[in-house]
């Protein structure tokens, strides 16, 4: 039997960047009465707390929810007295100026340069950079368009990995590219969630929207966990409702 289910974020609970939805907030609370609920991201801690923390009902049981921004890189709980970080792993200075020094390099070496961005396009997340395409505050319309199959941030993630070895650089959302220090994916920060929770890998589950090679999904399936690929939140919700209705 699962003990927790854990999900992407962007793609898979909510678009991307977009506040959970009504439905899917209850929808996990209903799976939060059954089993411990983690969350796993790019995003960093201000972006969950807008996008899942805040949107959840008042009836869920927040004890049970385990918060992971920046690839599980730091952790967030909350115990009765607010949301709180449980460890947070961060760039030297050294790895971060040679991570930008990268990113302008690669972007000028591939030449996929937009005709219109929203705002800055690297973002430091202390213990993650990203790259996202269109910028920051691009709207969801102009992201499902630009990269659908993944087929340009393919090239720059493959530029990236020859300029900076010995880091981790992943696909995420719907047009950025993530850098974590080596070994860090979603494999590790489930492993990380498994020594903080005590949930022995084999008694979770992983759901995702980048459940493939090079997406920054997969790395749950490379390390062992029985996954489900959905194509967007609405496809999530069902499948939350078959688990709620399996465990209950």
């Amino acid at each position: 039997m699962k003990k927790l289910v854990a999900f992407d974020l962007d793609g898979t609970l909510a678009e991307s960047k977009q506040p959970l939805k009504e439905d899917m907030g209850e929808a996990l609370a209903d799976l939060l009465g059954v089993a411990e609920v983690a969350v796993i991201s790019g995003g960093d801690w201000p972006q969950f707390e807008k996008q899942v923390a805040s949107r959840l009902p008042g009836h869920a049981d927040l004890s049970r929810l385990w918060l992971m921004p920046t690839t599980g890189t730091k952790l967030y709980t909350n115990r009765g007295s607010g949301w709180g970080a449980a460890y947070a792993e961060l760039f030297n200075e050294g790895q971060r100026a040679r991570i930008l020094t990268a990113f302008d390099e690669s972007l000028e070496a591939t030449g996929f340069v937009p005709e219109r961005t929203w705002g800055e396009r690297i973002e430091d997340r202390g213990s993650q950079i990203t790259f996202s395409a269109l910028g920051q505050q691009a709207p969801t319309e102009a992201k499902e368009v630009w990269d659908p199959d993944f087929a340009k941030r393919k090239v720059i993630q493959a530029d990236l990995r020859t300029r900076l070895p010995g880091m981790s650089i992943n696909m995420g959302g719907a047009t950025s590219i993530d850098i974590t220090r080596e070994g860090v994916d979603k494999a590790y920060g489930l492993k990380r969630l498994r020594d903080e929770s005590g949930i022995p890998l084999d008694a979770m589950m992983f759901i995702g929207d980048a459940i493939f090679p090079g997406g920054n999904d997969y790395p749950a399936k490379e390390l062992g966990l029985d996954t489900v690929r959905v194509r967007d939140p609405q496809e999530t919700l069902s499948v939350i409702a078959a688990i709620v209705a399996c465990l209950r």
